[in-house]
């Protein structure tokens, strides 16, 4: 595929609901907590950031991890519900697609069976040393989609 490299999951407009891979448990502390009594939505944002990076360096092997870097440079978040202090959080993680330097992320933040928060990210590769752009090695891209492809099929609707 060389330069227009395109490797992605399934349809995007399939429903926000289907599985999706990583996933941990968030409780909302004192400070993520704004002026109206419920989780700020600054601090969803961070959480998203944080799940992708988590994610990165949970599949990414260590020479990866060493040498390419990542950048936000788009997110869409829909903000569905609140959350508040103390409740219990499930941020899920999902890579849909990646396409020469770009890697699309897509997450959902549930209480229960709630979602409250659905997000896209779009996410650029940086090379560590040079700190320019550079493609994502497709390879590295093949690995990582067939490893959310595996979760997917082993995750629980």
């Amino acid at each position: 595929m060389g330069d227009g490299l395109i490797l992605a999951h399934g349809d995007a407009a399939q429903t926000p609901a289907r599985p999706h891979t990583a996933s941990k448990a968030i409780t909302p502390a004192t400070g993520d907590i704004d002026r109206m009594g419920h989780v700020n939505n600054s601090v969803y944002l961070r959480w998203i950031e944080q799940a992708v990076h988590d994610d990165w360096e949970g599949l990414a092997t260590p020479p990866e991890f060493a040498s390419l870097l990542w950048v936000a440079v788009r997110h869409e978040i829909d903000y569905r519900r609140p959350a508040f202090r103390g409740d219990v959080l499930e941020i899920s993680v999902r890579l849909d697609a990646v396409r020469r330097a770009r890697a699309w992320y897509e997450t959902i933040i549930r209480r229960d069976d709630a979602v409250l928060v659905e997000g896209r990210s779009c996410w650029c590769c940086i090379d560590a040393e040079t700190r320019q752009l550079t493609l994502i090695p497709r390879d590295t891209a093949k690995r990582i989609l067939d490893a959310h492809a595996t979760r997917l099929s082993i995750a629980k609707p």
